[in-house]
């Protein structure tokens, strides 16, 4: 009987052969079996080959704007893609003041990291609050650089 992966949803897929003995998959242990038969010196994977991705045009569409120009972003879970993808919009609008409530900055970045949302914000640059925008934000004066760069890119 195939084993099944831990903590799977419906329909686990089973377990490949090949990655219960370190490779990715049967067929990878498959051949490198048939090599070492054939007596042939070969390595697995033991090279890293960078690549760049091909650029591709995304849209982001912030969850509120203030009307002094600072963008809200709403958060409860805050996964890999989405802090990707906010590297990314700083990089291309920084003049955009983004800012960041979460349902609880202490919240770890991933299962087991000792990085938290409050950490990663501060590490980018990022201002943060937990649950509410805080008044200081509303009350802001308006930032002429954010909303100049807000109004450049209406829908």
């Amino acid at each position: 009987m195939p084993t099944v992966r831990k903590g799977a949803a419906r329909k686990a897929a089973p377990i490949d052969p090949g990655i219960l003995h370190g490779f990715r998959s049967g067929l990878e242990e498959k051949i490198c079996q048939e090599l070492r038969a054939l007596g042939v010196d070969y390595e697995y994977e033991t090279h890293r080959l960078p690549y760049t991705k091909p650029v591709k045009v995304q849209h982001y569409m912030p969850d509120i704007i203030l009307p002094n120009g600072i963008v809200v972003e709403l958060k409860g879970r805050w996964v890999t893609a989405d802090r990707q993808k906010h590297i990314a919009v700083k990089a291309a609008h920084p003049d955009v003041d983004i800012r960041f409530i979460f349902s609880r900055s202490k919240s770890p970045i991933s299962k087991g990291s000792k990085t938290t949302y409050a950490d990663y914000c501060r590490k980018h640059g990022w201002l943060y609050a937990d649950a509410v925008i805080p008044r200081e934000w509303i009350n802001e004066p308006v930032n002429e650089k954010s909303r100049a760069a807000l109004c450049s890119l209406r829908k």
